[in-house]
């Protein structure tokens, strides 16, 4: 996934980094290879730290409100702190890099993975990689369209949605007990 996700910045960093005097030329592959472990990085994190809905919601949001979705926030923060302390370059500098790439990166990743015909990114294959394949019994895909089913209203409301996949990873739903998917990937992150 890392290496598609490369490609993707690739195809959209000429402006934001090839071609930026404010990045020196011997930095632009590791600036771009810092995109890429930004949001792979970032996503995995959020995961692990009980933020599946935010995750989720990255692949449901339309481009209008994609600035104020909390991943793409995530991510552009985190790809700011990493250019600025790996490559000298300056907040604003960063800000700029950062607010022209990842929005544009992200919306390309999400409507890539929206689109049926596209089978270069499937959202059922991000989940398992970022969580090492902990999320191979979840229909992420099914979660995002509502997908019912047998023991999937893990939050009780009547109807499965985001409510439902955070309830999955945290492990609590409408009995409150702990020690589910979530629990699991946290684990793996730590290497326990």
């Amino acid at each position: 996934m890392l290496h598609q996700i490369i490609s993707l910045i690739r195809e959209h960093a000429d402006e934001t980094i090839i071609n930026n005097p404010d990045v020196p030329n011997e930095h632009n592959e590791a600036v771009v290879a810092e995109a890429g472990n930004s949001i792979t990085g970032t996503l995995q994190s959020m995961l692990a730290g009980g933020q599946a809905k935010d995750v989720l919601s990255l692949f449901n949001t339309t481009p209008e409100n994609l600035n104020s979705n909390p991943a793409v926030q995530q991510v552009s923060g985190n790809f700011m702190s990493g250019i600025m302390e790996k490559f000298g370059i300056s907040s604003s500098q960063a800000m700029s890099i950062a607010s022209g790439l990842m929005p544009m990166v992200l919306g390309k990743l999400v409507s890539r993975t929206n689109n049926p015909a596209d089978n270069g990114f499937q959202i059922q294959d991000i989940f398992n990689q970022l969580s090492n394949n902990k999320t191979s019994g979840i229909n992420i895909s099914g979660l995002l369209t509502k997908f019912g089913g047998s023991g999937m209203d893990k939050d009780g409301d009547g109807d499965v949605d985001l409510n439902d996949l955070t309830a999955a990873f945290n492990g609590s739903g409408a009995s409150g007990q702990g020690g589910g998917l979530m629990d699991t990937i946290t684990g793996m992150l730590k290497g326990k």
